[in-house]
Parts: structure tokens; sequence; C-alpha cells
């Protein structure tokens, strides 16, 4: 015997229109303001302490552009709170090639047997940072961690952060804004 599922509407004046949708759609959301994505790097800070106890130096390896600056900021935050030496490398990927082109400005064979964190702003799908990891792939690591600021769990590769500052559930349809040292604005993470 088939189930059978019904809805019914309490209130038909709570139902919102098609025009009214759009309307709202359109509409940014401020998920993080600036002193809240300070707190979550200063957090993210001490987690990537603890997990690298053991390290005299460590690299930060920041996607251009927003994980660039994310690892800048984190960079200065761990040089505050520990004696760990932090290296930066910037990573520059072409994120709509269908096979892996990527350049830094460090060479990636100087992060040989180092501890690396790649860091990104926003994990989406997963394929930025599966080209990210891809940079490494030749060369013998530590180990090597992921960090994005927010995590939007809409994974379409194998990929999951190590450390995260906001796991947010979201729909395909909406669009997650990070907004890093841009003239004019505050910092802020937006949802649209």
């Amino acid at each position: 015997m088939p189930i059978l599922y019904s809805i019914r509407i309490q209130n038909p004046d709570n139902c919102v229109n098609s025009s009214k949708q759009k309307m709202m759609s359109n509409q940014k959301v401020i998920i993080l303001t600036k002193k809240q994505i300070q707190q979550k790097i200063e957090r993210m800070a001490y987690q990537i302490l603890e997990d690298n106890l053991d390290e005299k130096e460590i690299v930060l390896a920041g996607i251009v552009s927003r994980g660039y600056t994310l690892a800048q900021r984190l960079k200065k935050v761990l040089e505050k709170i520990s004696a760990l030496q932090v290296k930066l490398i910037k990573i520059e990927l072409d994120k709509d090639s269908s096979h892996l082109q990527a350049s830094s400005d460090i060479a990636i064979e100087n992060v040989k047997n180092q501890a690396v964190i790649l860091v990104d702003d926003v994990l989406n799908s997963g394929r930025t940072l599966v080209y990210g990891l891809g940079v490494f792939l030749n060369i013998p690591l530590k180990k090597l961690r992921i960090l994005v600021l927010v995590d939007r769990s809409h994974r379409s590769f194998p990929v999951s952060p190590d450390f995260t500052g906001l796991q947010l559930a979201t729909v395909l349809k909406q669009h997650v804004q990070v907004v890093l040292d841009q003239s004019g604005e505050d910092d802020a993470v937006y949802l649209s």
C-alpha cells in the first residue's frame, strides 16, 4: 500500500510569493563581523599551534587572494602566541582549468619535509582545495593540513578541512562572500 504525504498550510498569509522571494535572495546577510573573523583566526591559530607542538617551523600556503590574506593574518597571530617560525607561500591557481595550473612565489621544493597548512577562505565544492593539494603531491611533507574560514559543506571532491572557522549549512543557490582588506569595506562574511 503506498504511503501518502499531505501538507496543510495553517495560515496562507505566511506564504511568501515569488516576487518577495526574488527580492529576499538579492539581500546580503552578515554571517561574521570583523571582530568575529578575528576571533576565528585567533582560535584557529591556537589549534594550529596545538597540532604542531613539535615543529620549529611551519608553512602557511595561502590561495590567492583571500586565502593568502587569511594566511598573513594567521602568521601574525602565530608569531605573537608562539616561537614558531612561519613561512608564507602565495599559491595562484587557474580555478577554471580542467587540469592543475598553479604557480607560487616560493619554489615548492623549499617546503620539503615540513608541516604545510593550505589556507583558503571558503570551502564549497572542494575543487580549489584539491588543486591546491595537487601543488604539493610531488614532494615529501611531514604533514599537510587544510584550513578554511567558512565550510559550506557542498563537496563534490573528497576534501575536508582540518581547521574551520565556521561551518555553515547553505543551499547551493546561496553565495558566501568573504571581504578581507578591501578598500572602503570592513572585513565581513556575507551570505546572499
